[in-house]
């Protein structure tokens, strides 16, 4: 008797630019979810239809919490550790996010708005003193929400370079050509850096989000450092890639950004459009583990296999989307799956929000001769990570 024919292995080479790949615009033809290799761990099939994706994030039968250790399927080297918020179910899930939950409602983000709109100024003043041509994303794309993590967390601002360089590395979004062992030591510093603040919160408690959970929660100082781990790295790159994907879009289409420079009213719906349609990595999602057999599009996962949600190829689904592949700043509020869904949906995303529309408008309204400085076929694009951005933008104005 044969065996069963190998899965076909997870293809990461990524177009440039904001192109989606054509193999996953081939896979959402087919029926039935599609069993993939990734380079690490185990098999697992991939979801990329939207009904099929929302189902797996909002079924309790496809867990996160199980789906941990080596066997996971992963494009990056780095294992993942259970009991952090991305990684955790249940009760346990339940209070970790209950504790996180007031700091990030939309009430609560809306606070931080001053602290925003200054931050966002403080790096258009320096833009401009730079003068043309300037990277963007070294001077105003990547700084911005790392200077909004370190404000939350409460990071001292002689400690912000270091800790972005840190996280940047533990990440290994723009640094793919780094080992395991410099990941691993950049994930150990990091930590280290953590256990230290954290000493320091229960000593002298502050009035930061990681003094509040010191003084506040019962978590022990593995979960805070676990915490702050997952909220530094879940609200850097992937929000700086989406906004200089965001400016790279506007620059590529001139009619998209003279809209947006007549109407800037329409930047709430335009980054709501384009969070939707921008591709946000080659694999956007966490794979879900089946705690039982489980129907999913068609195809029977058993208890312990793996589904990989495609997020971004999701919103690309014509059935949900009609004219999915048209950016549209007048299409009808919908519920994309840019910030996931279910009880594992992004918890940051009003305070991602808030970032995008204020950068953008500040953006628009003092710089509305803004370019980009080389021909776009020469920006250089990140790939096969966990995000997908350029790793630089120089532009004029």
């Amino acid at each position: 008797m044969s065996s069963p024919p190998e899965p076909p292995r997870f293809p990461t080479d990524v177009p440039s630019g904001l192109q989606e790949q054509p193999e996953f615009r081939q896979l959402r033809t087919e029926q039935g979810l599609c069993p993939y290799r990734l380079p690490h761990g185990a098999p697992a099939y991939l979801a990329v239809r939207y009904q099929d994706v929302r189902s797996l994030l909002t079924d309790r039968r496809f867990g996160r919490a199980h789906s941990v250790g080596p066997e996971e399927p992963r494009l990056l080297p780095i294992v993942q550790r259970a009991n952090l918020l991305m990684v955790s179910d249940g009760p346990e899930h339940e209070r970790l996010r209950r504790l996180l939950a007031a700091a990030f409602t939309v009430r609560g983000v809306e606070r931080l708005r001053p602290r925003v709109t200054a931050t966002v100024s403080d790096l258009l003043d320096g833009l401009e003193k730079h003068g043309g041509p300037a990277d963007l994303m070294e001077l105003f794309a990547l700084p911005l929400p790392i200077l909004m993590i370190c404000e939350l967390l409460g990071i001292p601002v002689g400690d912000r370079t270091r800790f972005r360089e840190l996280a940047e590395t533990f990440l290994a979004a723009k640094l793919h050509q780094m080992t395991a062992e410099q990941i691993g030591a950049a994930g150990q510093e990091l930590r280290q850096y953590l256990v230290e603040l954290v000493a320091a919160r229960r000593r002298e408690p502050t009035g930061d989000l990681l003094g509040t959970l010191t003084a506040e929660g019962d978590l022990s100082d593995q979960e805070l450092v676990g915490l702050s781990v997952t909220i530094l790295i879940a609200g850097h790159e992937v929000l700086a890639d989406q906004l200089a994907n965001t400016v790279y879009f506007l620059l590529t289409n001139p009619g998209h950004h003279r809209e947006l420079l007549d109407r800037p009213e329409l930047v709430p719906a335009a980054i709501e459009e384009l969070l939707r349609w921008t591709p946000q990595g080659t694999s956007t999602g966490s794979p879900r583990r089946a705690v039982e057999d489980v129907e999913l599009g068609g195809t029977l996962v058993r208890a312990g296999e793996y589904v990989l949600p495609l997020l971004s190829v999701a919103n690309h689904d014509e059935a949900a989307f009609p004219a999915a592949d048209r950016v549209d700043f007048h299409r009808p509020a919908t519920s994309h799956l840019g910030f996931g869904a279910g009880v594992h949906r992004c918890l940051g995303s009003a305070l991602a929000r808030l970032e995008l529309q204020v950068a953008l408008a500040e953006l628009l309204r003092r710089l509305p001769g803004l370019r980009l400085a080389v021909p776009a076929e020469e920006i250089a694009w990140c790939g096969g990570g966990l995000v997908r951005g350029p790793y630089t933008l120089p532009v004029v104005w």
